[in-house]
């Protein structure tokens, strides 16, 4: 059915307005079309990249700090789920980091298969080459799995210029 006849098709008596008519179709169609594809959730977290805004006050140095309480991965030797808090803590240089980019991000590890050293460290590499920041820690505070309480911190400093 065209949208131009939604309007039609639905009595005026049931007290729908036309706009409603229209974003219900749409959604339906949406619906239809994405039911054997990936949620749209999914699809950002795959599709994403960190993003990196301007810092607006370099001319003092301050610490920003990001905690992640839902943190997941996949054991690669099990195949079970690890879940973990990872904290980020810096210093801006030039850059600070786009927030809902940093959660796609970090939602991205969900499915992957990685030890908690590696994927720790590999957050921090990331970070510093998309923001070069003055200082930086990556904590992954990991759920005890097997008796063993796994902490990895990880810590970069920028070199002085000389």
């Amino acid at each position: 059915m065209p949208c131009g006849t939604i309007n039609d098709a639905l009595p005026k008596k049931m007290g729908i307005d036309r706009g409603s008519q229209v974003l219900g179709r749409v959604h339906q169609i949406l619906v239809e079309v994405n039911m054997s594809d990936k949620l749209y959730g999914e699809l950002e977290i795959e599709n994403n990249k960190l993003e990196r805004f301007e810092n607006r006050t370099p001319v003092r140095r301050y610490e920003v700090s990001f905690e992640c309480p839902e943190f997941t991965c996949i054991c690669p030797r099990s195949g079970f789920p690890d879940f973990a808090t990872i904290r980020i803590r810096y210093v801006p240089d030039q850059f600070c980091v786009e927030l809902k980019s940093l959660k796609l991000y970090i939602n991205g590890f969900r499915n992957d298969k990685v030890f908690h050293e590696d994927v720790t460290n590999r957050i921090m590499d990331d970070l510093i080459e998309l923001l070069d920041p003055h200082e930086i820690e990556v904590v992954g505070d990991f759920n005890v799995r097997g008796n063993i309480k796994t902490v990895v911190r990880a810590h970069h400093e920028k070199k002085a210029s000389k």
